[in-house]
């Protein structure tokens, strides 16, 4: 007779399951995207609390600039939110570093992951001299000091969005897996570099402010904001590192306002009126569109990219759009770009916005 209840137990036993890592995605989308509390509204969006009033227990809210007072709603569809479900990182293993002269050792496939077996493997060990310098930004080389991994360690926050990764040596090991080359690279924290990508977007319209559609897909064709970066010539997303004690929403709209408009050099009058419109853009509902690793050139064996990208979306054109876009230190050049799928961005960007695409059924 047990045999015969079994499958209706095991559906049970599943959706409990279902629902308990529900519950958990939750608490984590609260305290380490976020940094506060948040209560689920009947109508899908996620609302947010005060940030100073309930600020996450390592970390201290900051207002370090005119453009980091708000914080924004966010909303996931029923499409779900785009996953780092480990697939082969590409750029990861490009050739030469990104800044140098240095060449990776070469990485096939098939001997990506730790678990296979390569005694060959004689990874090239490099830190940059920017990094070695010992910047505000950066840790200091271990054995100089003994960071805490896989937890936040001080204000820094050293755990991953994909889980707990491994350390060996007291170095930690890029959870998907050889990239060619130890030490940090470009990037100041051993173990994963949090940062926050904003993708801002419009319609594109004509002259009587009709939607365009592509002449194709015949869909309407969105607009995003696409800095040139100044390191390696690619045109990205705006956005930046996520610094100590620093709210995930902070860093969203500070990387904006500083690659995107160079707020840092506006004169009050201007400023007062920027910061009037990106305060309306970034309390619309936010869509989040990533949250994990990046394959970025930058990443190492035992230092890596991860990011949470959100997308905010000015549907009217009455906000962002009527600003004039002007690029800060960090950007070579800025401007609205129409979103297509033939589109070759720095990193990760072309997935994050094929999923704005779809999520706004828009031609891609």
């Amino acid at each position: 007779m047990s045999c015969m209840f079994w499958p209706d137990q095991y559906q049970e036993q599943m959706l409990h399951v279902a629902l308990r890592r529900f519950r958990l995605d939750t608490i984590r989308l609260t305290f380490t995207l976020l940094g506060f509390p948040l209560a689920v509204c009947s109508s899908g969006i996620i609302r947010t609390g005060t940030p100073c009033s309930f600020p996450h227990p390592a970390r201290s809210c900051r207002n370090t600039n005119p453009f980091s007072n708000s914080c924004y709603k966010l909303y996931m569809t029923s499409v779900g939110t785009m996953s780092s479900s480990k697939p082969l990182h590409v750029k990861s293993r490009s050739p030469q570093y990104p800044g140098s002269k240095i060449n990776r050792f070469p990485v096939p496939d098939d001997k990506v992951d730790w678990t296979q077996k390569w005694p060959q493997y004689e990874p090239v060990s490099y830190t940059a001299p920017s990094v070695l310098n010992s910047p505000q930004w950066a840790d200091p080389d271990i054995g100089a000091f003994s960071p805490n991994f896989n937890a936040v360690d001080g204000a820094v926050d050293r755990s991953s969005f994909d889980g707990n990764y491994r350390v060996e040596n007291g170095k930690p090991l890029n959870p998907f897996g050889r990239t060619g080359l130890t030490g940090r690279g470009l990037l100041g924290r051993w173990g994963p570099n949090h940062a926050a990508d904003p993708i801002v977007t419009r319609w594109k319209v004509n002259k009587s402010g009709a939607k365009t559609n592509h002449p194709v897909s015949k869909l309407p064709v969105l607009q995003f904001v696409s800095i040139k970066r100044i390191d390696c010539g690619e045109w990205a997303i705006p956005g930046g590192m996520v610094d100590p004690g620093e709210q995930v929403s902070v860093t969203l709209q500070r990387e904006f306002s500083e690659e995107a408009l160079n707020s840092l050099s506006l004169p009050p009058a201007k400023k007062e009126e920027t910061l009037k419109h990106i305060t309306e853009l970034f309390k619309s509902a936010g869509f989040q569109v990533y949250k994990g690793y990046v394959d970025d050139p930058r990443n190492t064996d035992n230092a890596w990219m991860e990011t949470v990208a959100v997308n905010f979306h000015d549907e009217s054109g009455s906000s962002v759009s009527k600003l004039l876009l002007q690029a800060g230190d960090d950007a070579g050049q800025v401007q609205w770009v129409d979103m297509d799928s033939s589109l070759a961005l720095y990193a990760s960007h072309s997935h994050f916005l094929e999923r704005v695409a779809k999520e706004r059924k828009a031609h891609w």
